[in-house]
């Protein structure tokens, strides 16, 4: 079999935009104080009625307009999120009724912010043994909705979206060359949502009061070498295994998590800044979304072309990171 290949992107960001200005109104915080310490300047808000699915389908449709499907034939969607609309179903499950891809296999991935190499990998396994000629891999958060606001060091960082790709066998040269995929549970007390889950169920007003439903950072600091040690090794491994070197890459897709991370990462892998792509500014830390959001942007303003190799890489709660090298 050929290469399985991303034939299609798309993404959706909320209408709603929340500046540093904005948070400005309600924390002990300013614009030049998170600006500093994460290239962030503002973030989407889903609206009251929009669940992760509804952001998930926007991303979806546009994605199989842009390969010229219509949702009847997709095969698989697997969704990418520590979001769900529910716990159960899936929240891919609540996107294929969306969709209307009645014919479609659907299932959720969990790896946090690297969501959607993981889930870009379990698809591609699929059409590689011929089990499915296509899927639909879709990420999709509603971060917002996690955050204990009066938190300014954990609040000040998430935002809001969906991103998706459209996965098919190609005949070119094209394609995914390599994914590489990783965790560490052992440290993945580091970025915790302990509510709930089994732990802590039955959801109770000492669970609510004691903020256990919201996101909590632990050794923040720790975590910022860790994240720049693991995408530089992310990034290193994707290359060694298809023997090229980053001079070979046109742009590298990271995760949107901190500015000075991926500035780290950059130094480390002695690449300048503007091989990096970064749209953290404008959007946040969306989590799993943030790869295919900032992937589907660079493929539409065109800073990447037919041809073109580019790296995509994340890090993540679980502990969990990865990589992809593909050709465009």
């Amino acid at each position: 079999m050929g290469r399985i290949g991303i034939v299609g992107t798309g993404s959706y960001l909320p209408e709603k935009v929340l500046t540093n200005y904005d948070l400005e109104q309600f924390l002990d915080t300013s614009d030049e104080w998170i600006y500093t310490r994460t290239g962030i300047r503002q973030r989407r808000v889903a609206a009251p009625e929009q669940a992760t699915s509804d952001l998930a389908k926007v991303a979806c449709e546009r994605a199989l307009e842009a390969a010229g499907m219509e949702p009847e034939e997709v095969e698989l969607i697997i969704l990418a999120t520590i979001t769900p609309d529910t716990h159960c179903p899936a929240g891919a499950n609540w996107l294929e009724a969306k969709l209307g891809a009645v014919n479609a296999v659907s299932m959720d991935v969990t790896a946090a912010c690297t969501g959607f190499i993981f889930a870009l990998s379990v698809a591609e396994q699929y059409l590689r043994c011929g089990t499915y000629r296509n899927a639909l891999v879709a990420a999709s958060e509603v971060m917002t909705r996690t955050l204990d606001w009066n938190d300014r060091t954990t609040c000040i960082l998430w935002g809001d979206g969906a991103g998706a790709v459209v996965l098919k066998e190609v005949e070119d040269d094209s394609g995914i060359l390599s994914i590489h995929i990783h965790t560490d549970g052992a440290h993945g007390d580091t970025l915790l949502l302990p509510g709930g889950g089994s732990k802590t169920t039955p959801i109770s007003h000492e669970s609510v009061d004691k903020k256990l439903h919201t996101l909590q950072m632990i050794e923040a600091n720790q975590s910022f070498k860790v994240a720049v040690k693991r995408f530089t090794e992310a990034c290193e491994e994707a290359l060694a295994h298809n023997g090229l070197d980053i001079s070979d890459v046109k742009v590298i897709i990271p995760h949107q998590a901190n500015l000075r991370i991926l500035q780290a990462m950059a130094k480390r892998l002695n690449v300048p800044m503007e091989k990096v792509y970064v749209n953290i500014e404008r959007y946040g830390n969306i989590s799993s979304a943030t790869v295919p959001i900032a992937l589907d942007e660079a493929v539409r303003d065109g800073t990447i072309q037919k041809g073109d190799l580019v790296l995509l890489t994340a890090f993540g709660g679980g502990l969990t990171w990865g990589s992809s090298l593909i050709r465009w």
